[in-house]
């Protein structure tokens, strides 16, 4: 067989082939080519779309899920995180919307007093007031689990304070995970505790929280087991510590 028929009987099977392939196309009749309409856009129906879920080491947290973690509160997502008592509801310190979002998971009122979330006192000075006295209290009791109630600075967002008092609760967590967030954001996280309407305790299995609130949230974060107890909350406004909450802070060098 010559070069020429051999190139001849080649190009006869391709265009064989290509008729084979034409009738295929032409007899799947039931599909439909994708048109862009039928794409759910879920930032548009986040009742749609169900959350992310991240295993993450509890002692040794992996770079590569803190980054994505991070990047989700930037782009204003709320995310269920682990710290030092329970799990709890995080979202980026300057975004209404995600703010608004954790409102309504919680069903807070206008009075609650929502926990900046920080990585060390050395921001404090910006968000809160504090005294020598006050600052001495939180240099010995952090990191930890206790929130401390402070009058806010200016700085602080309105939306952020208890709307007659002025005030903001600080946090420093000593959970590894928690803080390996904030070290990578930059700044503190707003805050609350995991704790549902109409429910005494806080949701402590990672599964039930993706079954509860998965549709209402952007990013669940497994980072092992948590307390089920809150912190405890110590009220430092007045120059004199008072205890609003006993929770898993010892609370005796207040009482």
């Amino acid at each position: 067989m010559s070069a020429f028929t051999g190139r001849c009987n080649r190009i006869c099977f391709f265009s064989r082939s290509l008729v084979t392939l034409g009738k295929f196309i032409e007899n799947l009749g039931g599909i439909r080519p994708l048109s862009l309409d039928s794409i759910v856009d879920y930032r548009e129906k986040p009742e749609l779309a169900m959350s992310e879920f991240l295993q993450v080491h509890p002692r040794n947290p992996e770079e590569r899920v803190i980054n994505q973690v991070v990047e989700v509160l930037l782009q204003g997502g709320v995310i269920v995180y682990p710290t030092d008592s329970t799990y709890a509801l995080g979202c980026h310190i300057g975004d209404k919307t995600a703010l608004d979002r954790i409102r309504r998971i919680r069903q807070l009122g206008d009075k609650h007093n929502f926990t900046l979330m920080c990585s060390d006192l050395s921001s404090l000075a910006s968000y809160a007031q504090v005294q020598n006295s006050d600052y001495r209290i939180l240099k010995a009791y952090t990191p930890g689990p206790y929130t401390f109630i402070l009058k806010a600075t200016p700085e602080v967002p309105r939306r952020l304070m208890h709307p007659k008092r002025k005030t903001i609760g600080i946090r420093v967590p000593e959970n590894i995970v928690a803080q390996a967030i904030l070290s990578k954001l930059g700044e503190p996280m707003m805050s609350a505790s995991l704790i549902l309407p109409d429910e005494d305790e806080p949701l402590f299995d990672v599964y039930e929280m993706q079954g509860k609130i998965g549709k209402l949230v952007d990013l669940i974060i497994d980072g092992g087991p948590c307390s089920l107890e809150p912190t405890t909350l110590v009220d430092l406004v007045d120059g004199v510590p008072k205890i609003l909450r006993i929770g898993k802070g010892d609370a005796e060098p207040f009482l």
